[in-house]
C-alpha cells in the first residue's frame, strides 16, 4: 500500500508539509510495504544545465509568490521527512525536473 502525491508538497510551507507528510504516514501505518510516494522537484542538481537551473529558480520564486510553498533541495526535503517520522527515502530523478521520492516508514 502506498500514498501519491504530484507536484503538491511544493505548494506548502514546511510546518504544512510536516502535517501532510504526518497524515500519509498514519494512511499506511501498519501495512507490509507501505510507501509514500512523492513526484515533485529537487533542487541543486549538480548535472543540471542553465535552462534547467533557470527554470527551477523560476518555479521556486513562483511558489513563493503564489503560495506559500518552495522547491526544495535534498537536505531540505530529508529535513521534512525525519520531522513527520519517517525513516528513510530514496529520489530517483525521471523527467525533466521532476523526481520520485519514496518515503518509508
Amino acid at each position: 500500500m502506498f500514498r501519491f502525491s504530484q507536484w503538491i508538497l511544493h505548494d506548502w510551507n514546511d510546518e504544512e508539509c510536516v502535517k501532510i507528510l504526518k497524515k500519509s504516514k498514519e494512511a499506511i501505518q501498519g501495512r507490509e510495504g507501505g510507501k509514500v510516494m512523492i513526484i515533485d522537484m529537487k533542487v541543486e542538481n549538480q548535472k543540471a544545465d542553465d535552462e534547467s537551473i533557470e527554470t527551477q529558480l523560476f518555479f521556486d520564486m513562483l511558489m513563493m509568490i503564489l503560495v506559500t510553498g518552495r522547491e526544495r533541495d535534498e537536505k531540505e526535503w530529508a529535513k521534512l521527512f525525519v520531522a513527520a517520522g519517517f525513516r528513510d527515502y530514496k529520489i530517483t530523478p525521471i523527467l525533466g525536473l521532476r523526481s520520485i521520492i519514496e518515503v518509508y516508514p
